[in-house]
This record gives structure tokens, sequence and C-alpha cells, in this order.
């Protein structure tokens, strides 16, 4: 009983981001702390680094930055709903990566598809210019 009763009120931080269903394993969890992904109350932590409901906790995963508020403590993994509700993210962090989402779509190189024939021809010219004899044509 003091166990689950400890386990209710001390979690930490890599199964914590592990149930909370941010990493997919608790070593990918461990890793991206380690790797100074992760940030408990503006400061680096360790793996085991025990934390509280209130806290802060900022997360990079790929291009995506989160600034989430720990709502409840839990070290298992259960259902995406469920693990939601251990969380609450920041307005100013959704305002943030929206803003980051809209800005690397604008900046995507356009493509119209795979080139035709004459256009194929013109990229091998190009390419291979040191090979190109106008004589042949």
């Amino acid at each position: 009983m003091s166990q689950e009763k400890k386990d209710r009120t001390s979690v930490r931080i890599d199964k914590w981001l592990w149930a909370c269903r941010f990493y997919k394993t608790r070593a990918i969890a461990k890793a991206a702390i380690d790797g100074g992904k992760v940030h408990y109350q503006g400061q680096k932590p360790k793996p085991g680094k025990i934390i509280q409901v209130g806290e802060e906790i900022k997360l990079r995963q790929g291009f995506d930055e989160r600034t989430v508020v720990i709502v409840k403590l839990s070290d298992k993994r259960q259902s995406a709903t469920i693990a939601q509700t251990l969380y609450k993210e920041t307005e100013q962090s959704i305002l943030k990566r929206e803003e980051v989402t809209q800005m690397r779509k604008l900046s995507a190189p356009s493509t119209t598809g795979r080139p035709d024939k004459k256009q194929r021809r013109l990229i091998h010219r190009f390419k291979n210019i040191h090979d190109y004899n106008p004589d042949n044509e």
C-alpha cells in the first residue's frame, strides 16, 4: 500500500513523459532528456528527477517545441485520451507551434510533379555537361 501511495505523489520525469505519450519508449524519453531536449522549470533535468503537479516542462520533438504544465502524475502508460489529461499545453505554446507550422508550410518548395521527356533531357545534359557534344544533335 505504501508503494502505491508513493507512486501517486512522486514520479520520475522520464516515466511521466512516457506515460503522457510524448515518447514511445522510456529509453527514447531518457535519450531526449539526456540530449537536452527537455527542460523542467527552465533547467536541464536528469531522467530520475521527481516532478510535481503545477510545474512547467518544455520539450522539443522534431520541429515542434511544446510548453506543458503538469496537471496529474502517473507512471503508467494508458490510452491517449487519459494521457492528455495528465498535462495542459500553454496558450503561448499552441500559438507558437501553429505559427512555426505555418511558416514551414510557406517556405516549403513547391513541386510541379515529375519532369517530362524534354525536361529530363535538359537535366541529363546539365548533369553531364562535360560529356555534351553539340555535333550529335
